[in-house]
């Protein structure tokens, strides 16, 4: 894919106009070093249109009391809660992002998301599931009967969520066990809970104020026919007064690790009736004499058409854990530009991102970052192609295909992209040492919101079992039908050469070779085959052995499925940002610290596949373990003088970002002071003082203590 926007036809005046120069101080001895212009890198990645967009965004937040920080205070969960759905109503009359920019740009939805979240996760979430989850889903999977709902959720006369999840379900959702009965009598669906295992759980935005829900149940028609999992919307509250509905039972499920200021929720249905025409009949519907019907002949056609519905949210999840990690590496890479510890000699502090080790423990997560986030935005314009096609109605084998595989990229991305995100969290906290623990500097709270990311939307482990179970069919049609292996995206299409690739061995001899990302993707391609191969054969070992398919697959996980679908993501992260970086339009001066980021990546993602490399016969010898090793060293030491810069373009103004130790002027200790001394009652002795100066203690506890 070809970058979006070039940045290139602007002088340096409007440049500087669109991005002003950032303060001086300490930061700036590194801000020289760097090998390219932080500007126009930023120009180039998102555009001038996207620019624009984000600081009205963050301007308006700045510049309102309704967002402004407290430091130091800790809001009770229901104060957090109110406040946030305030902040929700207010981004209502700001109406950031109209229907028609989102049709002229789709990658707005995105932007706008993230830049929320880069505010404060809670708030973006809130907004999200209520106005693009619960109205898009409506969209794609509804017609033209449903709309009302949309515009109603746009007017915020109704409050909308998402119900999938259930108490005793949630990845398994052909499992899901609410029920939606048809009666033909009156012409109405009756969504009944069977028991509490089946209540709705975990559901944003249900736990306080959503009015209505898109709920997922099984569909029942007359003579208990039963046609599968089907979306429809259910009134849960009265919108004037938030009260339940009759049969409804909806409430709050308690505070969290993290995103307190959403309200998850939970809900059991009784008998609860509801019109006909809210069956969302995209993919199915019910005449009024209660037959059923759908345009899709193929069920995995359909099927396929639902999971790319149900892809959005994990798509969204890449995104967002993407914004965590630049949150992160921007608070821990300029600290580490600003906190001198040791040096040669006793009167000479140096930069502790001089040391080789915090370099090694940073810079791969920078060089991630920027990898995953232009396979985020790729993703979510695939995730918009196929969406597009539904509204268009397409019922064709390619829709039907670019559905399954949007669903197993996302499937594999999430748990990628969410893992990276908690891993690199924990490492810039740990690269921040003390300060990092403090609260004031936002890394624990980027942690935890983050954490969900986990979770949410499926396991991550049971997820990528989607995306194994996607290869070993793949490779099972090559076998027996020997169909070419193909797709519409083109993530799989490398594996028609799955002998000649298993022929491969590694043959560099030079660190110096291994400084483009074409090594290690050729060496992804090896490992996705091999594990593949193993993969499959382990599998024909299980079933011959006697088992079942389920359990033939159950006892393929562990160090053979689960590497697989990783190993896979992976490979096509590396193999989108590769393309990208050697694309012709790509600037000549942005173009090497781009493919070293690449470079980078791939061979640090490597390095934790070694055993398997060298088990498999592509390495062989000590010296192929060595130069991944020693390359990675190099090109985190190449890259050094320019993370700073790097972090210049992914980070969001010192407002938003909200760390004292990661502002742009990079006074490390003037920023962490300042706000410790704004904390609430930082000064005063505490309330309870009394209890430690009226302490009298008796002669016979003296004693004791003697």
């Amino acid at each position: 894919m070809a970058p979006a926007s070039k940045g290139n036809g602007h002088n340096q005046s409007s440049q500087d106009d669109l991005l002003p120069d950032l303060p001086k101080g300490p930061l700036c001895m590194y801000r020289a070093k760097s090998s390219f212009n932080w500007k126009e890198l930023l120009l180039f990645l998102e555009g001038e249109d996207m620019l624009i967009f984000k600081k009205r965004i963050f301007s308006a937040f700045e510049n309102d009391p309704l967002f402004a920080h407290h430091p130091g205070e800790e809001l009770p969960i229901q104060k957090y809660r109110e406040l946030n759905f305030l902040r929700c109503k207010r981004l209502f009359e700001y109406d950031f992002l109209n229907m028609q920019e989102m049709v002229k740009n789709p990658l707005k939805i995105s932007m706008l998301i993230n830049c929320l979240g880069m505010y404060d996760w809670s708030l973006s979430a809130k907004y999200f599931l209520n106005t693009y989850v619960f109205a898009s889903t409506i969209q794609n999977s509804g017609s033209q009967r449903h709309m009302h709902f949309i515009q109603k959720t746009l007017n915020m006369e109704i409050f909308g969520c998402f119900a999938l999840t259930e108490v005793s379900h949630g990845s398994n959702t052909k499992a899901i066990r609410t029920t939606a009965q048809y009666d033909p009598t009156t012409q109405e669906f009756i969504i009944n809970s069977p028991d509490f295992e089946a209540s709705k759980f975990w559901i944003g935005n249900m736990g306080k104020n959503a009015t209505h829900a898109v709920v997922y149940a099984q569909l029942y028609t007359q003579g208990g026919q039963c046609h599968g999992l089907h979306s429809f919307v259910v009134q849960i509250r009265d919108p004037k007064t938030l009260l339940p509905m009759p049969g409804v039972m909806v409430g709050d499920i308690g505070r969290k690790l993290g995103q307190n200021g959403l309200d998850n929720g939970f809900t059991m249905f009784h008998n609860v009736r509801i019109p006909r025409e809210n069956l969302l009949n995209r993919t199915g519907d019910v005449t009024p004499e209660g037959v059923y019907s759908t345009s899709f002949k193929d069920v995995r056609q359909r099927f396929g058409a639902s999971l790319g519905t149900l892809s959005t949210g994990r798509v969204s999840i890449i995104g967002m854990s993407v914004v965590n990690l630049k949150l992160a590496l921007s608070i821990a890479i300029r600290f580490s530009a600003t906190r001198h510890q040791f040096g040669p000699n006793d009167d000479e502090e140096i930069p502790v991102l001089e040391y080789q080790m915090q370099q090694w423990r940073l810079i791969p997560y920078l060089a991630a970052t920027y990898v995953l986030d232009h396979f985020s935005k790729t993703l979510f314009m695939d995730l918009v192609e196929l969406q597009l096609g539904l509204l268009q109605n397409d019922k064709s084998i390619r829709q039907a295909e670019l559905g399954r595989e949007i669903h197993i990229l996302a499937s594999a991305g999430k748990p990628l992209a969410s893992w990276t995100a908690q891993q690199g969290a924990q490492e810039c906290r740990e690269a921040c040492g003390g300060h990092g623990y403090l609260a004031m500097n936002r890394l624990g709270d980027i942690r935890n919101d983050n954490d969900p990311n986990c979770t949410y939307e499926g396991d991550n482990n049971v997820l990528l079992q989607q995306t194994s179970n996607y290869l070993l069919n793949c490779i099972t049609d090559r076998h027996q039908d020997k169909v070419r292996i193909e797709s519409p995206l083109e993530s799989v299409n490398f594996l028609e050469d799955f002998k000649d690739i298993l022929g491969q061995k590694f043959v560099i001899s030079r660190v110096e070779d291994c400084m483009d990302s074409s090594v290690s993707l050729a060496a992804y391609k090896w490992l996705v085959c091999y594990l593949l191969r193993e993969s499959y054969q382990k599998l024909n070992q299980e079933r011959k052995s006697g088992s079942d398919d389920f359990e033939a697959r159950n006892n393929c996980q562990a160090y053979y499925c689960h590497s697989l679908a990783l190993v896979f993501i992976e490979h096509t992260v590396l193999q989108r940002y590769h393309k990208y970086t050697h694309h012709a339009s790509m600037p000549t001066s942005l173009q090497p610290v781009l493919k070293r980021l690449g470079a980078l990546y791939g061979l640090w993602s490597l390095s934790r596949h070694m055993a398997v490399l060298y088990q498999g016969g592509y390495f062989s010898g000590e010296q192929a373990g060595k130069m991944i090793k020693n390359a990675i060293l190099d090109l985190c030491a190449k890259l050094k003088d320019d993370a700073v810069a790097l972090v210049d373009v992914i980070a969001p103004p010192d407002f938003i970002l909200n760390s004292p130790i990661g502002k742009a002027n990079g006074e490390l200790y003037k920023n962490l002071w300042a706000t410790v001394l704004q904390g609430s009652k930082v000064l005063e002795r505490p309330s309870w003082w009394r209890e430690f100066s009226t302490y009298k203690p008796t002669i016979g506890s003296l004693k004791s203590k003697l």
